[in-house]
């Protein structure tokens, strides 16, 4: 998957080796990666944004294609980001979380809404309780940060737009600000802290 640069510890992703490997692992669907656990071979210069933006080198990669290719083997492992193959492992920094979910279609009201999240690679999920919305609040400005999961382990900060929509749905229970989706009801926000208590 990757070539060692002569001198240096960063490693260069072989395109042709990624696509291989992912065309390998199946037709359709996702590569299996939470089955692969090859040697780790080191960081390379590849980082994901707040936004969602990828870098290699400091560079964007511009590449749809490439994108959504580097983010389906995409693992996290302790709090870390690595890109696998069945023969390789590269970490990679991701500077909040690998996936924006940039929008959403919500379906049904109260206990049967479904919120169905769309991430800037393509990827969809309805929340629920395998794919549970959490926010974050910055401690020092009090700003919430809103995910929604993905898969094994790989959030999508929500985007700004759909947390406006998202508090739009929201009601309150039990004291919180918050939506149903899939059945469970996922907290937003104190309901004390905006006097709707």
């Amino acid at each position: 998957m990757a070539k060692r640069m002569s001198g240096q510890k960063a490693v260069t992703p072989d395109v042709d080796a990624l696509a291989a490997s992912v065309k390998a692992s199946g037709k359709g669907g996702l590569p299996p990666v939470h089955l692969w656990n090859p040697p780790f071979c080191g960081d390379i210069d590849m980082r994901i944004a707040r936004d969602g933006t990828w870098f290699y080198l400091g560079t964007p990669i511009n590449r749809f294609a490439l994108v959504k290719l580097f983010s389906s083997i995409l693992k996290r492992e302790d709090g870390k980001y690595f890109l696998v193959t069945p023969v390789e492992k590269v970490g990679i920094t991701v500077e909040d979380a690998p996936f924006v979910a940039v929008d959403f279609e919500a379906s049904g009201t109260g206990r049967e809404q479904e919120l169905r999240f769309t991430t800037h690679v393509g990827d969809t999920v309805t929340a629920g309780p395998d794919h549970p919305i959490r926010v974050d609040l910055d401690p020092d400005t009090g700003e919430p940060s809103p995910y929604v999961h993905i898969r094994a382990g790989l959030e999508a900060l929500i985007d700004r737009k759909s947390f406006y929509r998202l508090m739009d749905l929201a009601e309150v229970q039990e004291g919180w600000f918050g939506v149903w989706s899939g059945g469970a009801f996922f907290r937003i926000l104190s309901a004390g802290e905006l006097d709707l208590a």
